[in-house]
């Protein structure tokens, strides 16, 4: 049997919530429920989470926001429910993070199929994110990593010298692009076996590497602080492949 994924539903409507729980249950979906940000959050933090299913109309901080929230801090998908029916409002709840957008009234086997291809779109890029951890080469937003010869090029053709914990650093970064490390994480990456990484100076590492990477003091930061939590690496492009092909 295949391994079951866990959902969260958020609709302040518990009756929606009890009967789409039980509908998806049949499909070998652990279905939670939640019914504004508040308990969001709360189950986030309780279950693993595959995939976010969240209602547009929420008391308090509307689906919109938290869409754009969750994806500040996270690459889970999500799919909006909405009984608005206009393009602005389908095209606003994409720009907000949403992976899928489901008119209401809706066929539950409709969402079940949507479910499916969102998982299926986030399978593939988890696997395309593996594939960057055998790549020697990596460009991402025209920089260029060499891992096997561990050199750092600049968009402008300039080499950057890294030591070896900003190059292990920068390489954790680039496994995940996009995807929220907590301080911890970064420690354990960083450490290495000849290192010695202390939670109190990955603050100072992360900063060093920040300081090399900002080649344009216009741009924003390609290292994004999350305050209390930690950091992400916030690029738009990242593709890797094998040295032999350079």
């Amino acid at each position: 049997m295949k391994p079951q994924h866990q959902l969260l539903i958020v609709d302040d409507d518990t009756e929606i919530t009890s009967l789409l729980g039980d509908y998806l249950a049949r499909f070998n979906f652990i279905a939670h429920a939640a019914g504004d940000g508040s308990q969001m959050w709360a189950q986030l933090e309780r279950h693993p989470i595959d995939l976010v299913v969240m209602d547009v109309m929420l008391p308090g901080t509307d689906g919109l926001q938290l869409s754009r929230e969750i994806r500040q801090c996270s690459a889970i998908p999500v799919i909006m429910l909405t009984a608005r029916r206009g393009i602005y409002d389908r095209i606003m709840g994409l720009e907000n993070g949403a992976d899928d957008y489901v008119i209401k009234p809706f066929e539950p086997r409709e969402l079940v199929a949507r479910i499916y291809t969102v998982l299926r779109r986030a399978k593939l890029s988890q696997e395309g994110a593996t594939a960057l951890l055998h790549s020697d080469v990596v460009h991402f937003d025209g920089w260029v990593l060499n891992r096997g010869e561990r050199t750092l090029t600049s968009p402008a053709g300039l080499n950057v010298v890294l030591s070896n914990a900003e190059f292990r650093l920068l390489s954790t970064f680039l496994q995940t692009p996009r995807h929220l490390f907590s301080r911890d994480q970064l420690v354990a990456q960083a450490r290495g076996r000849t290192m010695d990484v202390f939670d109190r100076s990955i603050d100072l590492l992360v900063s060093r590497l920040r300081q090399k990477l900002a080649q344009d003091p216009l741009a924003p930061p390609m290292i994004k602080t999350v305050r209390g939590v930690g950091y992400m690496f916030n690029v738009q492009s990242v593709q890797g492949r094998s040295a032999w092909r350079n």
